[in-house]
C-alpha cells in the first residue's frame, strides 16, 4: 500500500483492516451533521458501528461524529470509512483544523440557501486554509462537493455554486439531505475516489 502523499490512511494489520478517514466540512448547520444521521439511520446495522455526537444545546456539532462503516475489501484487506463532520461555526477553528488532520477525503457540504453564499466560500478557503497548515492541498486530496438544502425557495442556481465552490471542477452533487437525496451517492464517489488514490 504506497501513497504519494504525506499521510496514509490506518491499517490494522491484526485484523486486515484498512482504516480511511473522511471528513464532512462546511458551514455551521449546512448539513454535515444531516448527512451522517441520515446515514446511520439507513445503514445495516452491520456494517455501521455507533454514531457519536456531541452537541451544544443548539444541536450544532461541536467536535466530531464517528462512524465506521465497511465498504469490501482492498487488497484483501477490509476496508472502513471514519466519517466525521467539523464544527461549522467560526469560533471553533482549532477543532476543524484538529479534525481534517489525516483525512483521506473531504465531502464539502455547501449550503444552497442565497443567504450562505459568502459563509460558503470562506468555509473553502478556510478549509484550504487548514489543509496548507497540514502541508497539504485540494489537490492532493479527494474531495467532492454536496450542493445540499436543494429543495429551499431561495436555492442558488447550480451555475453560481459552482461558480463559487468548484474551480477545480470536482464530483458535485445536488442534495435534500434530510430527505436522503444524494446522500449516499456523495459518500460512494468519494469513497471510490479514496480507495482509486491507493
Amino acid at each position: 500500500m504506497h501513497r504519494k502523499r504525506q499521510q496514509m490512511a490506518l491499517i490494522n494489520y491484526p485484523k486486515r483492516e484498512i482504516v480511511y478517514k473522511v471528513v464532512y466540512y462546511g458551514t455551521g448547520l449546512g448539513g454535515k451533521t444531516t448527512n451522517l444521521r441520515y446515514l446511520h439511520a439507513n445503514l445495516d446495522p452491520s456494517v455501521r458501528g455507533e454514531l457519536v455526537t456531541v452537541a451544544t444545546e443548539t444541536e450544532r456539532t461541536l467536535f466530531f461524529d464517528f462512524m465506521p462503516l465497511d465498504l469490501g475489501e482492498v487488497e484483501g484487506y477490509k476496508a472502513r470509512f471514519a466519517l466525521y463532520t467539523v464544527p461549522g461555526q467560526i469560533e471553533y477553528g482549532e477543532s476543524r483544523r484538529m479534525i481534517l488532520k489525516g483525512a483521506d477525503g473531504i465531502i464539502f457540504v455547501a449550503d444552497s440557501s442565497a443567504v450562505r453564499r459568502q459563509a460558503n466560500i470562506e468555509a473553502l478557503q478556510g478549509m484550504m486554509d487548514n489543509l496548507k497548515e497540514h502541508k497539504l492541498s485540494l489537490t492532493g486530496v479527494p474531495w467532492v462537493l454536496q450542493y445540499n438544502k436543494r429543495d429551499l425557495t431561495d436555492a442558488l442556481p447550480i451555475e453560481t455554486l459552482e461558480k463559487d465552490l468548484n474551480q477545480t471542477k470536482v464530483p458535485s452533487f445536488e442534495a435534500v439531505a434530510t430527505e436522503g437525496k444524494a446522500v449516499f451517492g456523495t459518500l460512494k464517489t468519494l469513497s471510490q475516489m479514496v480507495v482509486q488514490k491507493q
